[in-house]
């Protein structure tokens, strides 16, 4: 007979590649699924009857910025509470690695941690300290263009010139050789908003000399110019020949509510001729990020999370502080920066048609530097298969979790994991569908999901009802 660590039986199992759930036992032995089916033949040391709850692969955060987050909180709560066991980071441009800045940090920069935080000057120092402390969860690193930017421009208000490019196009090489999954971009935001497509499309060409390495970008526009922001990041892909991924797929600001629409069928014409294009989306109408006032006037209201100077004010809306002070917008959040803030952005009917779509991955794009967070940190996932699966019924079980594991997977080329079968990692979670559901709110967003029941990372019990394990279990994950 043979011998395995433990067999989950009885689960309604979802595999994460879109088809039908099945009654299967699931069988793993160290850190790989072994069987699936009937394991009855196997002797197991533990046999989890898992009765009336569904089996799926872990989920993948598809847009982090955990970067710093899985050292300065290893375990990880606000992830692997949700039935989360990856991350891809270094998102919208800004990665912690590689960089070891020379000057203050820009704005977005101190969302992901504090100017000497940025001590990983190459991807391979980040991955030494991350094998001498990993984290909870595996995690997939991009190497962020502003971060390249920062490293090798003396003026972040233009673009690059030939030797800075020549210079970038060099470090994002060596990140790549050194595990870097791909190239993301933060046009939108001050350190890249001066790049032209063309600096975008060199440095992305580099990713055509790796296998699977993609471009992932927080386009330029995600409001009033929204479709020529569309149209510039499949250029990019285009002319580099390379994958792209949109992130936080968005129409934001009231005057583009139903943009969806239109902006959809520009990615549908691209895939219609074989490009590779797909995005990911987070299941809220509200966004988060630091406060600039070009983010402020897309919003119908903007709800201030943190601010460095005025803590005073944290909670409060934007406007309310404006009146209070006697002062504009503007010079608002002039005096409250460095901050963080809420922005409600977005129209439901957006959301539901972009979740919808097949090209659409879950991601939550949370923030963990912030102490008051989106309840996006927290209630990303279990939203989306409580809210918007059971209560909404925008989509069945089976699509829901392929876009949070199997198409999350195969974008982002995590080899041997996102699905249930034989050889696979075994990263896997146990959750009541009948319960399942986010417990974040904007008042209170650190507040643990209901209905997950285990999570296993790498094989190895990570959270089991409502407590984190003290597995550290996590791997660093590259092509």
């Amino acid at each position: 007979m043979a011998v395995c660590d433990f067999i989950i039986s009885g689960a309604r199992v979802i595999d994460g590649s879109g088809k039908p759930s099945q009654q299967l036992d699931v069988a793993v032995e160290r850190d790989r699924i072994v069987d699936t089916g009937d394991c009855s033949h196997w002797h197991a040391d533990s046999l989890i009857d898992a009765q009336g709850l569904v089996l799926s692969p872990g989920f993948i955060d598809s847009h982090t910025h955990d970067d710093l987050a899985v050292f300065k909180t290893p375990e990880l709560p606000f992830k692997i509470s949700q039935g989360v066991t990856s991350v891809i980071a270094g998102n919208c441009g800004i990665s912690l690695a590689p960089l070891k800045p020379q000057t203050a940090l820009p704005a977005p920069f101190p969302l992901l941690g504090n100017d000497e935080e940025y001590q990983f000057p190459s991807i391979l120092e980040y991955r030494k300290n991350w094998d001498r402390s990993p984290g909870a969860v595996n995690i997939a690193l991009l190497t962020g263009h502003s971060s390249l930017r920062l490293g090798h421009m003396s003026n972040l208000e233009q673009s690059a010139d030939p030797s800075a490019i020549a210079a970038m196009r060099g470090a994002l090489k060596e990140a790549l050789q050194q595990g870097s999954i791909g190239l993301s971009t933060g046009l939108d935001y001050p350190p890249a908003a001066a790049a032209s497509t063309d600096e975008v499309v060199q440095l992305a060409r580099v990713l055509h000399e790796f296998n699977d390495a993609l471009y992932v970008t927080h386009m330029r526009d995600e409001g009033d110019a929204l479709l020529e922001a569309v149209q510039e990041t499949l250029d990019i892909g285009n002319q580099a020949g390379v994958p792209v991924v949109i992130s936080h797929y968005k129409c934001a600001g009231p005057a583009n509510y139903g943009k969806s629409s239109e902006s959809l069928a520009m990615v549908d014409a691209a895939v219609s001729t074989q490009q590779n294009v797909s995005f990911d989306v987070y299941p809220y109408t509200a966004s988060s990020s630091s406060l600039l006032y070009h983010f402020v006037k897309d919003a119908e209201s903007v709800l201030l999370a943190e601010s460095t100077p005025h803590p005073e004010c944290n909670g409060k809306l934007l406007d309310r502080i404006a009146t209070d002070w006697n002062c504009s917008l503007p010079e608002a959040c002039e005096r409250l920066y460095p901050a963080s803030a809420i922005y409600f952005q977005m129209d439901e009917a957006d959301l539901e048609r972009i979740m919808r779509h097949p090209a659409a991955m879950i991601g939550s794009d949370g923030i963990a530097s912030m102490l008051t967070p989106h309840p996006r940190l927290w209630g990303t996932f279990p939203r989306v298969l409580g809210h918007y699966v059971r209560e909404k019924k925008l989509f069945n079980l089976e699509t829901a979790i392929h876009k949070m594991t199997g198409l999350t997977a195969h974008k982002f080329a995590l080899k041997e994991r996102g699905e249930i079968k034989v050889g696979n990692y075994a990263d896997l979670v146990l959750f009541d569908p009948e319960t399942i559901i986010d417990r974040a709110s904007f008042e209170q967003p650190a507040q643990i999901c209901d209905g997950v029941k285990s999570v296993w990372v790498n094989g190895q019990l990570s959270w089991h009802d409502k407590l984190s394990t003290p597995a550290r279990n996590g791997r660093f994950l590259t092509h």
